[in-house]
């Protein structure tokens, strides 16, 4: 938690196919669909057509924290601890611009529910067109990252950035924005990959495609909160414990509360909010730092004690205790109350 925004060089890193490399001097961004004419924009006209717009964005994979299902039942997918989630000042073209720029007036009338985005790399995904038509929704085409050109990575040229969702709705190395009646096809919008099944659902080889179908993929995550400082099973020989992580909530849903505890969530004690605090609570894109400092009072001293915090957001929805009440087969947004061991000396 050295810094607020997160590095070019550690931000995580998630793809689902091999990284393209793109000329910028050949590359080409092509809007259409339903609605629009057909418009298709080199990386300069992008640039120089419609107004920088900067938004600083926390992106989190909605299986971070994947493993931490592994007490309850493994989930499956790649079993991330608590790395796949970064933040950044992200830069580009709003894409409501560019929609209106390309004929989009009147998304209704027309009946444009929803605006897909398709990658070099042939992976898509798709927003409804309530976020992706809205100034405040602060949806970008982005080809800035902290400042500099988007690394390779992180889907240099172009990037879609849409804050408040998920990690896969901000598809990387964009080559077409599809204006569409329907939301994308594929195992990334459609499939099981990015849906939350009750929990008794384990087998999705024998899943009816009727209750695939049915299921609602993840867009906005639920509220979260993490404890960066101390480390799992850290010694503590000082009088009180300095508690140090980060809290969010998808949706610009900000950050009114974080509680903390000492001794297995006997008692709470309130953070202080810091960095991300000032944000406007609906719409609030980027992550919340907190701390505290909590006195180890004298019956915890020579034992070890688990150590626990928990968030409340704006709409005053706050973390489950526990993550067998919300497991689910593909381990995706576990939001359960984050736990570390410490040892007081």
């Amino acid at each position: 938690m050295e810094s607020y925004l997160t590095p070019n060089e550690l931000w995580f890193v998630r793809h689902h196919n091999p990284v393209p490399i793109i000329d910028p001097n050949n590359y080409k961004l092509t809007v259409k669909g339903k609605g629009c004419k057909e418009v298709t924009f080199s990386l300069q006209e992008l640039q120089e057509k419609f107004p920088k717009h900067e938004v600083d964005v926390t992106i989190q994979c909605s299986g971070n924290r994947r493993s931490h299902f592994d007490g309850v039942k493994k989930a499956q997918g790649i079993p991330w601890n608590m790395g796949g989630v970064s933040t950044a000042r992200f830069g580009g073209a709003r894409l409501k611009d560019v929609l209106e720029y390309c004929g989009v007036k009147d998304p209704e009338k027309h009946g444009i529910n929803h605006v897909q985005f398709i990658s070099q790399d042939e992976m898509l995904a798709s927003i409804p067109i309530e976020k992706a038509f809205s100034y405040s929704g602060d949806v970008l085409l982005a080809y800035e990252m902290n400042g500099e050109e988007i690394p390779t990575d992180h889907g240099y040229p172009v990037r879609a950035v849409v804050p408040g969702y998920v990690g896969v709705r901000n598809v990387k190395w964009v080559k077409e924005v599809f204006v569409s009646e329907h939301e994308a096809e594929g195992p990334w919008q459609r499939g099981v990959a990015y849906k939350g099944f009750a929990s008794n659902i384990t087998d999705l080889q024998h899943l009816p495609t009727h209750i695939i179908e049915r299921a609602a993929p993840v867009q906005e995550p639920p509220v979260t909160s993490l404890i960066v400082h101390p480390a799992h099973n850290a010694k503590v020989r000082s009088d009180t414990l300095e508690m140090k992580g980060w809290a969010y909530s998808g949706g610009g849903r900000g950050i009114v509360r974080v509680e903390v505890s000492i001794d297995g969530g006997k008692s709470w004690h309130t953070a202080e909010l810091k960095e991300g605090s000032e944000q406007k609570l609906t719409r609030a894109w980027a992550w919340t730092f907190w701390s505290a400092h909590v006195e180890i009072p004298k019956e915890l001293r020579g034992k070890s004690s688990e150590v626990l915090c928990r968030a409340t957001d704006a709409s005053y929805n706050s973390q489950p205790e526990h993550a067998s009440s919300i497991w689910n087969v593909r381990g995706l947004c576990n939001t359960a109350w984050h736990r570390k061991t410490v040892h007081f000396d």
